[in-house]
């Protein structure tokens, strides 16, 4: 789940992590009476969306007065917002940030994720700050310093300090960047957070160390262990697909192919993935809808792929262990006879595993025009195939 930057400087904030003082505004006056309660010579009008990129997309206004504040608030509410991380369609602003300037002297990169290769959290700062970190990563890799961090210790102080001396800091600076390190990796540990990104992390005029921005992902299968972190989901900014697979418990991330998948297992679902673009194709989507595959599943499943106008062919990919391939097969009989669900698309079922051969004869047999495939390889060609055609 991802948050907003005010509630992720919220966050920050309850574990001892300096952030700029600033308040929420949705309406153009209260961002007047903001920037009036904040009494700050400049202020910073910031779009509040789920992405990256605001200030080059026009989301980020710096106000020296109270009338470019309204300015500002009038053009940035209710502009559709486009980033490099939106797409071409943007997003909606509802509301805004109204922040208290700083005095900038230096800007850096701060962030925590799990490093797959090391199974490691690993704290990552750059001197790189204002740019995109990917960018940094694939241009001149070596201005990141990674900290792996040992999970029974935590974070230590001498790592802290070493990651602010690493930033060229001095003095007093060091300090109060090795507090920000701790406190920022409390955040993300006790949170039960997957990322933790503060970019731009800056040095002030008067020598202070601030988040002047906060990225945080949570782990979504944690959430049940913070009831309030969950109450800061925000249903607009998500994808609407995403939010009814949400409803029926399948796991559904939209993508840019012609191809849709239904696949049970996240692991399987990868491979389908990677075996359609093998083949020549482009995945549509990735699908999860389970260790189970019955007719209220698939129907829900195909509802959730055939929204994407997009969508050509669809590969349905089920491995049959605990519950039979022809179970598996007379729910999707039943999904698509049911006439709940139109699909004008082919459809390519591979079925592997317990009674596989009676689920092909079953689907063969089907008053549906499916396309039985003998196995993935041989699914993957004729959905790419069925795909291009129509």
């Amino acid at each position: 789940m991802k948050i907003h930057e005010y509630q992720g400087k919220e966050l920050l904030k309850s574990f001892g992590v300096a952030v700029p003082e600033g308040k929420l505004a949705t309406t153009v006056e209260e961002a007047v009476a903001a920037a009036q309660e904040l009494g700050s010579a400049v202020t910073v009008v910031k779009a509040q969306i789920h992405a990256g990129g605001r200030g080059k997309g026009g989301g980020v206004k710096v106000c020296k007065s109270i009338d470019e504040v309204r300015e500002a608030a009038e053009k940035i509410i209710g502009m559709n917002l486009v980033t490099h991380q939106t797409g071409p369609e943007g997003q909606l602003v509802k509301k805004v940030w109204i922040e208290k300037g700083s005095s900038i002297a230096k800007e850096f990169y701060a962030g925590i994720t799990l490093d797959r290769e090391t199974v490691r959290d690993t704290f990552m700062v750059s001197t790189e700050g204002g740019v995109e970190i990917e960018k940094v990563a694939a241009e001149t890799p070596e201005k990141i310093i990674k900290v792996p961090v040992d999970p029974a210790l935590g974070l230590q102080s001498h790592e802290a300090r070493r990651m602010a001396f690493a930033l060229g800091l001095e003095g007093k600076a060091v300090g109060k960047a090795a507090k920000f390190f701790l406190g920022l990796y409390k955040a993300y540990v006790e949170s039960d957070a997957s990322l933790a990104e503060i970019n731009p992390l800056v040095l002030t005029e008067d020598g202070d160390i601030l988040a002047l921005d906060a990225k945080i992902n949570f782990d979504d299968s944690g959430l049940y262990r913070h009831k309030d972190i969950a109450e800061w989901r925000d249903l607009d900014e998500e994808d609407p697909a995403e939010v009814e697979a949400s409803k029926s418990d399948l796991n559904f991330i939209k993508l840019d192919g012609n191809v849709g998948c239904m696949v049970n297992g996240a692991g399987l679902a990868m491979a389908t993935m990677d075996i359609i673009k093998y083949s020549g194709g482009e995945p549509a989507n990735f699908l999860d809808v389970g260790g189970g595959a019955n007719a209220e599943s698939v129907k829900n499943a195909f509802g959730l792929i055939l929204r994407d106008k997009n969508v050509k062919a669809v590969l349905i990919n089920i491995f049959g262990g605990i519950v039979r391939c022809d179970r598996i097969a007379q729910g999707i009989i039943d999904a698509l006879s049911s006439g709940e669900v139109e699909v004008k698309v082919p459809v390519v079922v591979r079925l592997a595993g317990t009674n596989a051969e009676q689920a092909a004869e079953m689907l063969n047999a089907a008053p549906l025009d499916f396309i039985v495939a003998e196995n993935l390889k041989d699914g993957a060609e004729k959905v790419v195939k069925a795909a291009k055609e129509a």
